[in-house]
């Protein structure tokens, strides 16, 4: 069901974060080593990378396996950049859309993808898009769940620019229409990631001393700081900080999920990762 992640530090090349470590996301497209769902992620990869003084990606997304696509080592190797997020694919239903289904999604400045899939697609997450004005709707950019997800996500980023507010409403949202869905979502602007772990693997490496931190759905090295965030989690990050806070699992026959985003969140008692981590 997909790997993805996003890079916030030194700009580097991009094959230094997506290519070159021994478990990277390229070989996560055919070997991963903590995906639950699935076991090949062949049906389209994408990488979007801010550089220096435009707040606005720059995209390269393809349909086929990033194994296959000499184009993107030639682009690994040259490019560089401070904030990046790319993903492999793996579909859950096979569909003509080809590199249009493929992450990252984007508008204006952000950058967004998901691994998993909404139960029982797409009768289930019906009354959901209906909420959405048909304007958004007829604009999604492929007929997958993960397209809609992004437009639910960005139409909330459209009234309030809050990264993790829009993550966990819409993580909210679908898992009262759609109990059991997977729902592991990434952001960022260039500056914030954030972050849900619902239902698939999440990791975070943060190093504020060097400024850096990566937010990937599994380690791409050994590296014995990798942290594994816990399932029903949001996280929000900088350069220099982590934060986590537990996700509120809806109630069985709860109404619709609420517009208040402090009520989106449960305590949650600081851990190894949080602030200052």
């Amino acid at each position: 069901m997909c790997r993805h992640l996003a890079y916030l530090g030194a700009p580097v090349s991009l094959g230094r974060v997506l290519s070159e470590p021994e478990h990277s996301l390229v070989r996560q497209s055919w070997e991963p080593r903590r995906q639950r769902y699935g076991t090949v992620n062949a049906d389209g990869f994408g990488v979007g990378w801010y550089a220096e003084g435009d707040p606005v990606p720059a995209r390269y997304r393809r349909a086929g396996p990033v194994w296959g696509d000499l184009t993107f080592s030639d682009l690994a190797r040259v490019i560089r950049s401070g904030a990046v997020l790319a993903a492999v694919r793996d579909a859950t239903r096979p569909g003509a859309d080809g590199e249009a289904a493929a992450a990252p999604f984007a508008e204006g400045h952000w950058l967004f993808s998901h691994n998993g899939s909404v139960r029982d697609w797409p009768d289930a997450a019906a009354p959901v898009a209906a909420c959405l004005p048909p304007r958004e709707l007829l604009s999604l950019a492929a007929r997958t769940d993960s397209a809609l997800i992004w437009a639910l996500v960005l139409h909330r980023l459209r009234r309030d620019p809050d990264l993790g507010a829009a993550l966990a409403g819409t993580v909210r949202e679908l898992a009262e229409a759609a109990p059991g869905s997977r729902l592991n979502l990434l952001l960022t602007d260039g500056r914030t990631i954030a972050a849900t772990a619902w239902g698939d693997s999440l990791w975070y490496l943060a190093d504020p001393a060097a400024q850096r931190t990566v937010v990937a759905s599994e380690p791409y090295d050994d590296d014995p700081r990798w942290c594994e965030v816990p399932d029903r989690t949001l996280l929000t990050a900088t350069r220099t900080r982590v934060s986590l806070s537990s996700l509120k699992e809806p109630a069985a026959g709860a109404p619709h999920a609420p517009r208040d985003p402090r009520a989106l969140f449960a305590p949650h008692a600081p851990q190894q990762g949080d602030e200052g981590q």
